[in-house]
């Protein structure tokens, strides 16, 4: 009988995130964002008037920001 239970298909996670995902990933504000993507240190793309960011980029700003104190 498990043949007659339809398979849900994974779930794909978006390789960009909006400027909005990234602010709330970062918990930070859009201009934020925005100002990180225009001087450099987070990497987008842009496509018509919207910037895109790789998922990766957000995760790599976060781990070289990270403070150790001590």
């Amino acid at each position: 009988m498990a043949a007659d239970i339809p398979r849900v298909p994974e779930v794909i996670e978006a390789p960009f995130l909006t400027v909005g995902e990234v602010a709330d990933r970062m918990r930070v504000s859009k201009m934020t964002v925005y100002r990180l993507v225009h001087s450099g240190e987070l990497p987008a793309v842009r496509f018509g008037r919207t910037f895109r960011v790789q998922r990766g980029a957000v995760e790599e700003l976060i781990r070289a920001a990270r403070y150790e104190a001590g």
